[in-house]
């Protein structure tokens, strides 16, 4: 198995490969997507009773959540417009232990109502950085990012014109020196207006962070190839969503 990294060192996926093979840039239909547009307060008042039921379900979760609470108090609170539970979420997303298992599950979960319903069980982690993102675009205003991806290990199946998602909460960098830190094989430059500076609730701060959700749409604008090396461009296509509200729907759905 090969490693591809995304980087700042917060966003990992494994996939069999050989270093010939291709991974396809494609809209990621089968990841979780919710942008819990008209339900975020619902959904708060959901959080307690989901997250005592996910404290069980997952033990990594409760472990990385309480080691996060434990840093974000540690260091004393900025001002700012998140609540305590959105601002540690953001934190324990960041903590080594998480991102690679989180992004995994998210990456799947859209496969269907069930398998999000029944074997995701991180519900709680994916509405607060939903949510954190959310009100840190709003409280910022309307604002786009140039931001960069190092990847090892891994060609791309990238046609310029194309339209595309991650399908997952990417973690880019504003600094292409610390993006390539973690790879040079293939060199993203991707305009993103969803994705966030997080750095004041990284685990990292130093990596300049800026995250992206899984429901940002891109266009490819460019592929170019030196050696065995890549780059590939993306501009902010706007969003898409398979899913809204979707925990809101369980009784309906049954």
């Amino acid at each position: 198995l090969d490693l591809l990294v995304w980087t700042p060192a917060l966003l990992a996926m494994t996939v069999a490969t050989t270093a010939t093979s291709m991974v396809p840039l494609d809209m990621a239909l089968d990841s979780f997507d919710d942008q819990y547009r008209g339900c975020r307060r619902a959904m708060t008042e959901l959080l307690p009773a989901l997250n005592h039921l996910e404290f069980q379900q997952n033990p990594l979760f409760a472990r990385v959540w309480v080691k996060a609470t434990d840093e974000w108090w540690r260091r004393g609170p900025p001002v700012t417009p998140l609540s305590p539970a959105q601002a540690i979420a953001l934190m324990t997303y960041t903590m080594k232990d998480m991102y690679k298992p989180f992004n995994d599950a998210v990456h799947v979960a859209g496969r269907s109502r069930q398998e999000y319903r029944d074997n995701f069980h991180f519900k709680v982690l994916h509405f607060l950085l939903t949510d954190a993102l959310a009100t840190l675009r709003d409280t910022r205003g309307p604002r786009c990012h140039h931001v960069f991806w190092g990847v090892r290990g891994v060609r791309f199946q990238a046609r310029p014109g194309n339209t595309v998602r991650f399908g997952r909460f990417a973690s880019t960098s504003l600094r292409q020196e610390i993006a390539q830190q973690f790879g040079t094989d293939t060199v993203f430059q991707v305009q993103t207006c969803q994705g966030v500076d997080i750095r004041e609730f990284s685990s990292k701060p130093s990596e300049e962070e800026v995250l992206i959700p899984p429901f940002e749409t891109f266009r490819i604008t460019s592929v170019t190839q030196e050696g065995d090396r890549a780059q590939i461009q993306l501009r902010s296509a706007g969003t898409f969503s398979k899913y809204s509200c979707e925990w809101l729907r369980r009784d309906i759905m049954g």
